[in-house]
């Protein structure tokens, strides 16, 4: 759909934006990957309020927060108006023994923490704070730890609290609003961090479970379940769209930002959302949803790495093209509703109202589709579209660019020499408050 600004903000309106993360759910096999119908429900995240949030930290998705400056030990003094980075070093752990719940509880309930934040709000000229109780786990074991953006947003102060009964004050490292992330820093070492799997390599059926608090004060507790569906599109209570694990483990409020683990013992997911009973009455139970761990992994470590998230990039808007429209002839694919001046898309010659059937050799049979492969992308990456225009299907070669949002000032900028461009991601507001 297409992004655009509303006062500090982006909507989406009509059209998807290629090279985002509003992710559509494409082309999905029919093992549990069926698009969500309207059914009087919605979806909520899971993050748990004492009072109703008021206003919005973004100032467009996918701004790094970057509060603090960062430092590692053994480096040097951080000078003004420069930051420090971290080096990120992966480690291969064994985990092809498959474990009982039990034993991935063991083994990870260390590395799961409970977050409270404050969040102080003017209320017709009256200072007033109030509290939200989230999840999350430790990335590394001097102290970095992932979270939902939900949970942080708009806080002023965070503490982070951790199995043996020790609180840390936590520091913003940075954030991507788009996709619901968030990373903090507490000054510790001698952690016990999780270790990443594949979410990917998930399979419908499969055993999961969630490890969070629940209410803000069932502190470290288990659900397990079963993976109900994968890449499931959901449309969240704000009208914004991901695309997310959906499973039949209890996610409650306050399990947002906690892990969702296979029985390897990794994390695969992140809790961030549930289904909630409208006012038909209608109860629902156990459809919580988490978003996987591949399509963040990338800006989780350009965040802790380098102060900026760096997405791919190509710069156009495209929709799908209707079951009327296809009817008189025109094929399936993602239709460029706008082209973004001098930006890769521009360069190669793609055009408005281009269908584009084909990239890099996968079948583009809709918008959501285009969306998910740019998604996957690398800055450099050429690829070559098959386009359908005015009644001829051509060869358009394309290079990829690549979007950075800056963790200092806020700003935006690309290394494919775009001086002008919409952000490439799905920007979706979010409101949390109360129990859901």
């Amino acid at each position: 759909m297409n992004k655009e600004f509303e006062g500090n903000r982006y909507t989406q309106t009509e059209n998807d934006h290629a090279g985002a993360e509003n992710t559509g759910a494409g082309n999905i096999p029919d093992q549990g990957k069926k698009k969500s119908a309207g059914t009087g429900k919605k979806v909520v995240a899971v993050a748990l309020g004492c009072s109703l949030l008021g206003g919005a930290m973004g100032f467009g998705g996918g701004i790094l927060g970057a509060r603090a400056a960062r430092g590692a030990e053994g480096t040097t003094t951080i000078l003004q108006g420069q930051r420090d980075t971290s080096q990120i070093q992966l480690a291969a752990i064994d985990t092809s023994r498959q474990l009982s719940p039990a034993e991935v509880y063991a083994a990870n309930v260390n590395s799961t923490v409970g977050i409270t934040t404050s969040v102080t709000t003017n209320l017709w000229g009256y200072q007033t704070t109030s509290a939200i109780s989230g999840s999350g786990f430790i990335l590394t074991e001097d102290g970095y730890i992932l979270t939902n953006y939900h949970v942080i947003e708009d806080s002023t102060a965070i503490s982070v609290a951790l199995y043996d009964g020790t609180s840390h004050e936590a520091k913003i490292i940075g954030y991507d609003e788009s996709n619901d992330i968030a990373v903090l820093k507490i000054d510790a070492e001698g952690l016990s961090p999780v270790v990443l799997g594949n979410s990917a390599d998930l399979n419908v059926g499969e055993s999961v479970v969630a490890i969070g608090n629940p209410l803000g004060e069932l502190t470290f507790s288990l659900t397990s379940g079963t993976v109900s569906a994968l890449d499931r599109e959901i449309t969240m209570s704000n009208g914004g769209t991901m695309d997310l694990i959906q499973t039949d483990c209890a996610i409650n409020s306050g399990n947002s930002g906690g892990a969702l683990f296979n029985l390897y013992g990794e994390v695969v997911g992140i809790t961030n959302a549930k289904y909630s009973s409208s006012s038909s009455g209608v109860s629902v139970d156990n459809i919580g949803f988490a978003i996987p761990i591949d399509n963040v992994r990338g800006i989780i470590e350009s965040i802790i790495e380098n102060g900026y998230v760096v997405k791919p990039y190509i710069g156009v808007s495209v929709t799908d093209v209707s079951t009327e429209t296809q009817g008189y002839g025109l094929p399936q694919g993602a239709a460029v509703k706008a082209v973004d001046g001098d930006s890769p898309a521009e360069k190669a010659g793609l055009q408005i109202n281009d269908i584009i059937t084909q990239a890099g050799g996968t079948q583009i049979s809709g918008s959501s589709d285009l969306v998910s492969l740019i998604r996957d992308c690398e800055a450099g990456d050429e690829l070559e579209l098959t386009v359908y225009r005015q009644g001829e299907n051509i060869q358009i070669k394309l290079t990829v660019g690549e979007k950075i949002q800056s963790a200092a000032d806020n700003t935006s900028d690309t290394r494919t020499q775009q001086q002008t461009q919409q952000f490439p991601e799905g920007i979706f507001p979010w409101a949390f408050g109360g129990m859901q």
